[in-house]
């Protein structure tokens, strides 16, 4: 594996991270493994919402380890035991390649003192952090679509990341073709959902002056929770 463990306490060893986990589950693919666990107790805390994908792994690496083997601590080797409760959603991937799998799996092997110190301040983290209470957030993909083809697209982007509000946080975009010379562009956005309706922003916002003025409609092509 790339990625150099020691980086995961800076920005850009975050945004290594949230890049090699995009379209994956887990770090090695589809299924959690040791090499999760080790990063995982390399991140002193949950990434933020500028890192989509490694939040998602986080969330989904704490839900299989809290929900498999409750009050274990690091160190402790074990077996393929059933679980206390029924997982988060998340992590149904990897509950079903534990249950398949019949041999033991000691995830938490050859742990470094460099793990220990980040396991417990990402405990510390955590206890602190739940005794507040967030409102819920999404993720979002947009399709924003031109008039034509002689519609100037770098302004037309432009124009939607003009669109400033609390809870609204643009990210990474793309052209794609759709065909004669048009190209629509696909933005991704994370909102807090209390504080930003997305079909109020597309009605109200980016197909309504000044922004009529390059994008010809918008459509939700995917839409989750974080």
């Amino acid at each position: 594996m790339a990625i150099s463990f020691s980086d995961l306490h800076t920005e850009s060893g975050l945004r290594t991270l949230d890049e090699f986990l995009s379209g994956k589950s887990f770090v090695s693919g589809d299924v959690i493994s040791k090499d999760d666990v080790k990063v995982f107790a390399a991140v002193s805390a949950k990434p933020g919402e500028s890192f989509p994908n490694a939040s998602r792994w986080y969330e989904s690496v704490s839900a299989v380890l809290a929900s498999r083997f409750p009050g274990k601590a690091l160190g402790v080797k074990i077996s393929g035991q059933a679980a206390a409760s029924a997982p988060a959603p998340a992590a149904e991937p990897a509950k079903k390649a534990a249950d398949d799998d019949d041999d033991d799996l000691d995830l938490f092997g050859d742990e470094t003192e460099e793990e220990k110190k980040a396991a417990e301040e990402r405990e510390a983290a955590a206890k602190a952090s739940s005794k507040k209470k967030e409102s819920g957030k999404s993720s979002v993909l947009l399709d924003v679509k031109p008039w034509d083809d002689e519609t100037d697209m770098k302004k037309l982007e432009e124009a939607v990341r003009s669109i400033e509000m609390p809870g609204l946080l643009w990210g990474a975009s793309k052209l794609v073709p759709v065909g004669y010379g048009i190209k629509k562009l696909q933005i991704m956005m994370t909102i807090v959902d209390d504080l930003v309706s997305v079909d109020s922003l597309i009605e109200e916002h980016l197909t309504v002056e000044p922004c009529n003025e390059y994008i010809q409609s918008c459509d939700i092509v995917a839409f989750n929770k974080i």
